[in-house]
């Protein structure tokens, strides 16, 4: 088995052909690097320097096996390297979940600062709805999620990462699209397209709350789980819908969203969860970006069912 330091005194006395000023180059003596040397040419088998009295030189195995040391000594440098920014974490790769709704606005922000800042970790990115996203996190396919309310899970950590409020969008041609902020008795009545039990549950619950807190009754009709399918529909005129203000980025033509002014503040809210036990460098560094981009210090809440 070859020794790292055997191929460093090799090189050194490779590069400088001289017993001593190699032997000063590594902070040593001549007689243990004459002795690396020997143990070196032992365990190859060969002889890779001729040595007189008055030179040194590289035999043609020397000469073949230079270049391929100065490699060996380059991995090891890099290896070391690669494992001292692993336990930084700032190398390696991490699998995360997220909402449909999340992509809007969140995910990508997340990602250009994680990709900013750590460009040597490998993010493996999964869409899911927050159910899937929990089982996913605690069989360990997923490391870290972002999901909605509520929760079931056993050692999990949940930290707020984002609320945002509930606006309306219509078509264009709608009359109450002349509208600066539309108040409940704007919507009692309307057709409203609805999220689906099913696959839209936790905005169809907060859409049901927001409409019982302000005591009206719009019409609601199709019952769809993706926020872009509701947009869709509302484009094409069928009716308007209550999104997450975060969707009414996507900039999709002939649909105008306008500001609730309802009296109470219904938020749409989005949480960070990981498993309690995960204490990985990579996860903290991620986490840590995910805080600054938030520009949340909120406290941690564990549930344990």
């Amino acid at each position: 088995m070859l020794q790292l330091t055997q191929v460093r005194c090799f090189v050194a006395v490779a590069e400088e052909l001289h017993f001593g000023r190699a032997a000063a180059r590594l902070n040593m003596t001549q007689p243990p690097l004459s002795r690396q040397i020997q143990l070196l040419e032992h365990a190859l088998g060969v002889a890779l320097l001729e040595r007189t009295s008055r030179h040194v030189r590289l035999t043609q195995a020397g000469i073949v096996f230079l270049p391929e040391a100065r490699r060996l000594l380059r991995g090891a440098e890099d290896a070391v390297l690669a494992a001292r920014r692993a336990g930084r974490g700032a190398l390696g790769q991490i699998a995360i979940g997220f909402t449909p709704s999340s992509s809007y606005d969140f995910l990508p922000r997340l990602i250009s600062a994680l990709q900013a800042k750590y460009p040597d970790i490998e993010l493996i990115l999964e869409e899911m709805i927050t159910r899937d996203q929990i089982t996913a996190l605690t069989s360990n396919r997923l490391d870290l999620a972002f999901v909605r309310p509520p929760f079931g899970a056993t050692n999990v950590t949940f930290l707020p990462v984002r609320s945002e409020p509930i606006v309306a969008a219509l078509p264009a041609h709608h009359p109450l699209a002349s509208h600066e902020t539309l108040t409940p008795m704007d919507l009692d009545g309307q057709d409203l397209i609805m999220y689906s039990v099913l696959g839209g549950g936790y905005f169809h619950d907060l859409v049901q709350r927001l409409l019982v807190s302000a005591n009206i009754q719009p019409r609601l009709i199709h019952h769809l789980t993706q926020i872009h399918a509701l947009l869709s529909l509302v484009r094409s005129g069928v009716g308007m819908a209550l999104i997450p203000e975060s969707a009414s980025r996507l900039d999709i033509g002939n649909v105008i969203c306008r500001p609730l002014a309802f009296g109470d503040d219904i938020l749409a809210e989005l949480y960070m969860a990981h498993r309690a036990q995960d204490t990985s460098p990579l996860l903290r560094s991620v986490m840590a970006v995910v805080s600054q981009i938030t520009k949340e210090t909120t406290p941690v809440l564990t549930l344990t069912l």
